[in-house]
């Protein structure tokens, strides 16, 4: 299957689990087009100053792509930076949030594998 990008569907959240400003999302594919058991793959953006709050992935697990910009994640501790070519795995019963304190857009993939 071909997808283009004119036929993916497009959302804006507003503050996104809790988070600051907006989280502009591209739906790849929906889960009802895949066979495998996922729940999300999505190209997000954040623009300067919004983040997606904190949130725990139970029975599943979520894994970030950073494709440009810089940005921060929390999964506990300390929050880490994170940037273009970064990858973050997030499952099991743990929790995260990302943010953008940059001046340029947090752009990544989000896919959520669920079991």
């Amino acid at each position: 299957m071909i997808k283009t990008h004119a036929e993916m569907e497009r959302e804006v959240r507003q503050k996104m689990r809790g988070g600051q400003g907006s989280v502009e999302i591209v739906h790849i594919f929906r889960p009802q087009e895949l066979k495998g058991k996922v729940r999300l793959m999505a190209h997000l953006r954040l623009e300067k100053g919004s983040s997606i709050g904190f949130h725990v992935h139970e029975g599943e697990e979520e894994v970030f792509y950073i494709l440009r910009g810089a940005g921060m994640v929390s999964e506990g501790a300390e929050p880490r930076r994170v940037t273009a070519g970064d990858a973050v795995l997030t499952g099991g019963g743990a929790g995260h949030a990302i943010e953008n304190p940059g001046d340029e857009p947090l752009e990544f993939m989000a896919t959520i594998l669920t079991y």
